[in-house]
């Protein structure tokens, strides 16, 4: 019985560890963004199978970026929609482009990912080159860019009616 209540105790004091490091970094989410609405985007390259982007090329199109991990259950919840919300409706527009950017993953982990999951175009970034020009820590985290340049969204973490918020945007944002 003492066995048991030490482990009992052990993995309580774990996870109230795990929970306050999440609230900690959801409490320094602002500090944590180095990107906020009306700043210019960031100078970037991302390369993968799914293509070469070169940010300054992005000029005069709609982009949202997304960056995420496959080991975060937040970024999990938030792809399908992303995928059945936004990929699948506006994949065919000229003027706009989606970057899913997987922070700290590897070009093969991209492409595993992308087979068993979600057909997206994915981009690594295994050294945090581009993610570290956004922000400091948080995921998942989306930007939505405007044909001008300038960020006009950006938000951490997902909830529904924060998704529906940025799609307002996203839609608002392809009008013009």
């Amino acid at each position: 019985m003492v066995k048991i209540n030490k482990l009992f105790t052990i993995k309580l004091l774990a996870l109230g560890f795990i929970w306050a490091v999440l609230v900690s970094e959801c409490l320094a989410q602002d500090s944590a963004s180095l990107v906020k609405v009306d700043d210019d985007m960031p100078s970037f390259v991302l390369k993968s199978t799914s293509g070469h982007v070169n940010s300054v090329d992005l000029k005069g199109k709609v982009v949202l970026i997304n960056f995420f991990a496959t080991w975060c259950p937040p970024c999990m919840k938030e792809l399908p929609y992303i995928k059945s919300r936004i990929a699948d409706k506006y994949q065919e527009r000229q003027d706009f482009v989606l970057l899913v950017v997987g922070r700290e993953h590897s070009q093969k982990e991209m492409d595993q990912f992308k087979a068993n999951k979600f057909d997206l175009p994915l981009y690594p970034d295994p050294q945090r080159a581009v993610y570290g020009k956004f922000a400091i820590n948080t995921i998942p985290r989306n930007y939505i860019v405007d044909k001008a340049g300038k960020v006009v969204y950006a938000s951490t973490g997902f909830a529904p009616d924060e998704f529906e918020k940025m799609l307002q945007v996203l839609e608002r944002s392809l009008e013009n």
